[in-house]
């Protein structure tokens, strides 16, 4: 293996939630097996639980330092997995990862002008993969991805020198294959920037947002990432009043173990169109009789693959909502939109890591 990207950076971060647990120092590296770009993140150490929440499980939240790698050749990716390592080497339940996100920072998203998410996952989704034959993501040579972990420790035990371990498979450029180029997406309930967590009232609930894709093409893959006590997750085209798909959580107890995924390439997509306005919503039932903070995120994402002819709108770097979702997932403002679009939720230099100072690239 070569190494070909790693950022180093020497301190974690507490952030977000009341009960942050500190990570120990931590990097974030990328290397090439030729079959796959394997991104790699820690070590930090998981302390044991200190107490539960009012859903009855521990949400101590540990945020590794963000890392930039780059992408080391011209290629086509076509599914992830990842796994949780302690420091022998052991796997550990992938229940610790409570989501990580992959952004691409050059691009922009389908449904709105901000960085486009290449990936995201929670403990509860899976690894994921496509045909190689047919499709793939297209990736380029010193292409950056910024990437965030938030881990977090329901086993009830400690663990030291915990590592996630991302591994992205891809299919080099210059073959006949994949035959179609498709481009992940995300449209989250909590859009259009800023946390994404929101507080959950006693009994049934259900957030949404709306929004509108830059171009038409086909959804060929959705997905969604929920927390606790959720019961469904919809996308619909409001426009014809057409519910698209539907997401029902398995669990184990209250914790969701997985997740419907929507294939929906096995009949060559699902149609969008610029023109309409597409609605997701996460419903939850939270019977605790008392509200849960931060206790609710819903989000869906996959795979999308244009119409033969559209033409992707570049990113805008001075967009307004650009910039302002670059601050908060590069950890320079923290908190919901409503609170960061007005200039709130600063964080001061000595309440978060030493963010990338810069790229080694070999």
């Amino acid at each position: 293996m070569s190494r070909l990207g790693s950022v180093s950076t020497c301190c974690a971060m507490l952030l977000g939630l009341a009960q942050g647990a500190r990570a120990q120092e931590s990097h974030t590296t990328l290397e090439d097996t030729g079959r796959e770009l394997l991104i790699e993140v820690g070590p930090v150490d998981l302390p044991a639980p200190m107490g539960m929440d009012m859903a009855g499980h521990e949400h101590e939240a540990v945020f590794p330092p963000l890392g930039i790698v780059t992408v080391p050749a011209d290629g086509f990716l076509y599914g992830f997995d990842y796994e949780v390592l302690d420091s022998q080497g052991n796997q550990l339940p992938s229940s610790i990862v409570h989501h990580f996100n992959v952004i691409d920072p050059d691009h922009r998203e389908l449904f709105l002008p901000i960085s486009r998410r290449v990936m995201a996952a929670g403990g509860e989704t899976g690894g994921q993969s496509m045909p190689w034959l047919l499709f793939g993501y297209p990736v380029s040579a010193g292409q950056r991805m910024v990437v965030s972990v938030m881990l977090h420790n329901p086993t009830g035990e400690a663990h030291s020198g915990v590592s996630l371990r991302i591994r992205l498979k891809y299919v080099k450029a210059g073959r006949p294959w994949p035959f179609f180029q498709v481009y992940p997406y995300q449209l989250d309930v909590a859009f259009p920037a800023g946390d994404k967590g929101f507080d959950l009232p006693p009994g049934e609930s259900s957030r949404s947002y709306e929004a509108s894709p830059a171009v038409a093409g086909r959804l060929m893959v959705m997905g969604s990432h929920l927390h606790e006590l959720a019961t469904k997750i919809v996308f619909e085209d409001v426009t014809d009043d057409k519910i698209l798909w539907e997401g029902i959580p398995t669990t184990e107890g209250a914790e969701p173990t997985g997740i419907t995924i929507g294939r929906m390439y096995r009949k060559f997509g699902t149609k969008i169109f610029p023109d309409h306005r597409y609605r997701v919503t996460v419903y939850y039932d939270n019977p605790t009789g008392a509200t849960i903070p931060d206790g609710g995120m819903g989000v869906v994402g996959g795979v999308f693959m244009p119409a033969m002819g559209e033409q992707w709108p570049a990113a805008d770097l001075s967009d307004p909502l650009y910039v302002l979702d670059r601050a908060h997932y590069m950890r320079e403002v923290r908190g919901k939109y409503d609170e960061i679009r007005e200039g709130g939720g600063q964080v001061a230099e000595s309440d978060h890591e030493h963010k990338a100072g810069q790229e080694h690239r070999n």
